[in-house]
């Protein structure tokens, strides 16, 4: 489990490492300008980190299956070498989703007007700027790429299923003891869930539905999409941690 929440972070870090450092360029230095392949690279990146979040997330959800479901096992399913693989599949996925966007968008002309009115190049913000035929790159948006849709489609079913067995599991359980435990360790899980799919969840339903909603409600639900997860994640593991608790409390009360 450490070592998901260690790619875990990781990929936050990641994330908010390919969009944050050209957003405080723009409010500290007014730096403005990116290249175009500059763009297209912070757009793959971003996205590519998007999607391996929540790989992560559906390998976190099956490790609490195992866990709780298959105890004795937990150590020889869940190897280091195993945990490995599955991030080497969900980066591998990642990868092969988004690549074909920048690639797409290269071979695109853009318009004189090269606003894009965000913080970072995403996506549905730079095809909204060019002026060629976009029928293949919007099909492909609108089927593979639109990340709360790919995010649904894929992953939020593994996490059902594995959180659906897990609950089958706890209840034919008689001791109430046992089904605190249980949910007490799923709880933490399940609100680092919540944190990762609400943000982009609205972020992507107001550029698909939202026409008539002012510009600087996009930039602030496209900002959140970024930085509530590697801001709320480590408070929320850390919460649960008691080792840590117990030493937070005390330099607290040192102070």
């Amino acid at each position: 489990m450490y070592l998901l929440i260690c790619m875990l972070a990781l990929t936050d870090i990641s994330r908010s490492t390919s969009t944050v450092p050209k957003a405080l360029c723009i409010f500290w230095f007014n730096l403005k300008y990116i290249t175009v392949n500059g763009c297209l690279t912070q757009m793959f990146f971003h996205h590519v980190f998007s999607l391996m979040h929540s790989s992560i997330l559906v390998t976190m959800a099956f490790d609490r299956y195992v866990a709780i479901c298959n105890p004795l096992r937990y150590a020889t399913i869940l190897t280091n070498a195993r945990i490995a693989k599955l991030g080497l599949v969900g980066l591998t996925r990642a990868v092969l989703f988004i690549l074909p966007l920048p690639l797409l968008l290269s071979r695109q002309p853009f318009c004189a007007n090269h606003v894009i009115p965000h913080t970072y190049c995403e996506h549905m913000a730079v095809v909204k700027i060019l002026c060629g035929d976009i029928t293949v790159d919007g099909t492909y948006s609108l089927v593979i790429v639109s990340s709360v849709f790919v995010i649904i489609g894929l992953d939020l079913p593994l996490i059902a299923l594995s959180y659906g067995l897990i609950i089958r599991a706890v209840f034919r359980i008689s001791s109430k003891e046992a089904h605190q435990k249980a949910f007490n360790t799923c709880t933490t899980h399940t609100w680092v869930i919540l944190t990762s799919y609400t943000p982009p969840l609205f972020s992507n339903l107001t550029h698909q539905f939202g026409q008539g909603i002012a510009p600087h409600v996009h930039i602030i639900l496209a900002n959140l999409y970024f930085l509530i997860p590697p801001m709320l994640n480590p408070i929320i593991y850390g919460v649960k941690n008691k080792e840590l608790c117990d030493k937070v409390v005390k330099y607290i009360y040192r102070m």
